[in-house]
């Protein structure tokens, strides 16, 4: 009897743990059907109805200050070529024209331009500021012969999208730039297309000259047929422009001072960030970055405590994260004898610490394969360089710079602007048909205020009294230099 009465507790035992179950799997299925559909009533971001701390509001502004900094300072520049009446000259000296054009130059840029960060004097350069958004661009790409040639082409972020150059062993002929949701029918006659990311796109077509009157005079007839222009004025046919002729232009901008025109402001930047950030749709990950900052500054507009506090923090963000940013010292790949360098220039896509570090730096660089960038602000023992002192820079003869275009060693004020000097020369290198070897096939440069005895004024790269840095730069770079495996020798004090 004990026996079955145990038998029956067992089976009574394990149906009631069977229906438990049973019901836990229920109510299980019941919650998961309960959480997806409360899931999907949730906002896509933060609720603009909430009311947030000033803390926070700092915080998040500060960071956005940071990253989105460089996008700022190129919409800022659409907005100022918006404002050109016609091709021409800005203030006699930058190539300046409405979006959706170009404006070239003829010759070296000339010394007083301070529109743009570390120029050099090594290309003719050209400029152009595509509004994608309102219409796709043509750009017109002639015969460059064995001349070495390169078309920048970046989006709001400074990032690369189309590969135009002599290195990707480009054709003449027209190439179309398109914005990222353009849906037209590219016409017949296009070599080929380019989709940006941006609305906004940067196009600067740098051709090499050397420093010579006779190549002055050769390069004319080629760079008379680069152009940009909309595509509705697209025919099929080379458009010839006479580049010496253009105009003068006055500035739209407060220049004149020693360092880089201003660009960016944190008492407007956060009125202009959300047209900026429509112009630049957030990559993969960067959504609900967008979200929250847009979401902080609609809760300012309706507090000017909070309003206040964020623009402090833009001012704080500047001084404080940008702004030593403009010394190389404090950013880059850390290479052999205190050059430093970055492997992604171009191509900076969320890493926003290096694309603002050079965009405060040296805005508008190229992409790796492209050309390759060194930037030195020590001597080997570590020391600021500095016009009070001497020194020497010797390429070995088996360590030469290694690229298929050219190589220069330039040299720039604290701001990083050329230096007046009696020469009128601010940089060393290929374009220089004088430069003098050792017997042993080295070359030394000399970077220092007088001129050095001897018979070594044609390697002489005059400096200031004061601070300055050096610039060393390899156009068409061979692999050793873009992979870090070749760096420009030390800056030896003498």
């Amino acid at each position: 009897m004990k026996k079955v009465l145990l038998s029956f507790l067992s089976v009574l035992l394990l149906s009631a743990c069977t229906q438990n179950k049973n019901a836990d799997q229920d109510i299980s299925a019941k919650k998961t059907d309960t959480i997806n559909i409360d899931r999907s009533q949730f906002p896509p971001g933060p609720d603009t109805n909430v009311k947030i701390t000033e803390s926070y509001a700092r915080q998040v502004a500060r960071d956005a200050y940071f990253w989105a900094w460089p996008m700022e300072n190129i919409y800022n520049r659409r907005l100022a070529f918006k404002q050109s009446p016609k091709v021409g000259l800005m203030n006699g000296v930058l190539p300046f024209a409405p979006l959706n054009s170009l404006a070239m130059l003829h010759d070296y840029i000339k010394p007083e331009q301070r529109w743009v960060a570390c120029p050099n004097q090594d290309v003719v350069y050209g400029a152009a500021i595509a509004a994608l958004d309102e219409t796709p661009v043509v750009v017109q790409v002639p015969d460059f012969g064995d001349r070495f040639w390169v078309y920048q082409v970046v989006d709001l972020r400074t990032d690369a999208f189309a590969q135009i150059g002599k290195m990707y062993e480009t054709k003449p002929g027209f190439y179309l730039l398109v914005g990222p949701n353009w849906k037209g029918e590219v016409p017949k006659g296009i070599t080929k297309m380019f989709r940006s990311k941006t609305g906004t796109a940067f196009i600067v077509p740098r051709v090499f000259q050397d420093d010579t009157a006779e190549d002055r005079k050769a390069i004319q007839k080629i760079i008379n047929n680069i152009d940009v222009y909309a595509l509705d004025k697209f025919d099929g046919k080379m458009k010839v422009q006479d580049w010496s002729k253009l105009p003068s232009l006055s500035s739209p901008t407060k220049d004149g001072g020693t360092g880089e025109t201003k660009w960016v402001f944190p008492d407007t930047f956060f009125d202009e960030l959300p047209a900026v950030l429509k112009d630049a749709p957030p990559l993969p990950g960067e959504a609900a970055r967008y979200a929250q900052v847009l979401a902080v500054i609609e809760a300012a507009k309706k507090d000017p405590a909070l309003k206040k506090a964020m623009i402090d923090e833009a001012h704080k963000a500047d001084k404080e994260l940008v702004d030593p940013l403009l010394q190389f010292r404090n950013w880059g790949i850390q290479l052999a004898d205190n050059w430093t360098t970055a492997n992604n220039c171009a191509a900076f896509g969320t890493d926003y610490f290096t694309r603002t570090a050079i965009a405060k730096s040296n805005i508008l660089v190229n992409a790796a394969v492209e050309t390759k960038y060194y930037y030195q602000d020590l001597d080997t023992n570590a020391i600021r360089l500095n016009g009070a002192n001497q020194y020497t820079v010797t390429f070995a003869k088996e360590k030469m710079p290694p690229v298929n275009g050219f190589w220069s060693l330039t040299l720039y004020d604290e701001h990083h602007f050329f230096v007046p000097n009696s020469l009128k020369r601010y940089s060393l290198g290929t374009k220089n048909k004088d430069l003098k070897y050792n017997p042993d096939g080295s070359l030394t440069l000399y970077v220092q205020i007088s001129e050095p005895l001897g018979d070594k004024k044609a390697n002489w790269l005059p400096c200031p009294k004061g601070i300055f840095c050096l610039y060393f730069r390899c156009y068409g770079p061979q692999e050793k230099a873009i992979k870090n495996e070749w760096t420009p020798p030390g800056v030896i004090k003498t």
